[in-house]
């Protein structure tokens, strides 16, 4: 799936190196600005060089992640990223800049998501989020994702992503 437009909110599939650029640009805002209470500033600086620089994200879309950029009219407000496993799909990112949150992107992303699943025949999205990041959680469960308990990842040089694995089951439409 390509993407999505509706009344000026839009969902592009990640094509160029000019993509890899903004989502790059947005990564660096908006993990800087949510994670760094979360989990510091030097894990924030670690894990943005090696999981969303333009190196690392040209590694992940080779292995088969796909990026997407979320905007709203113009502006790049967002991103998200996600990649088929055996028998689901995993949304490894879907982050949206500070100042949007609340106003309804996320959950228009993640019904883009859910579709996107359903559109290549799986029935169950997966997605980590840090045990700490109580905004998100809340938001997970309201969409109906179940908890699967801790997943402890060391990624390196001493840090490890503390997350709760969380899955939903989709209706078949």
């Amino acid at each position: 799936m390509q993407g999505i437009e509706n009344d000026g909110f839009r969902i592009t599939e990640v094509v160029s190196e000019a993509d890899l650029r903004l989502v790059e640009k947005l990564a660096e805002d908006i993990w800087t600005e949510h994670y760094t209470p979360i989990i510091g500033s030097d894990q924030v600086s670690y894990m943005l060089e090696n999981f969303q620089s333009i190196t690392a994200m040209r590694e992940q879309v080779n292995d088969g992640m796909v990026y997407y950029l979320i905007f709203n009219s113009s502006e790049a407000i967002g991103y998200l990223a996600i990649k088929k496993k055996v028998d689901e799909i995993f949304l490894s990112k879907i982050y949206i800049h500070a100042d949007k949150r609340g106003q309804g992107f996320g959950k228009e992303a993640m019904t883009f998501v859910e579709s996107m699943t359903r559109d290549l025949n799986f029935n169950v999205l997966s997605l980590t989020v840090n045990k700490n990041n109580d905004i998100a959680l809340r938001a997970y469960e309201k969409l109906g994702f179940m908890n699967h308990g801790p997943l402890e990842t060391d990624i390196g040089e001493g840090y490890i992503m503390d997350d709760f694995l969380m899955r939903k089951v989709l209706d078949q439409d």
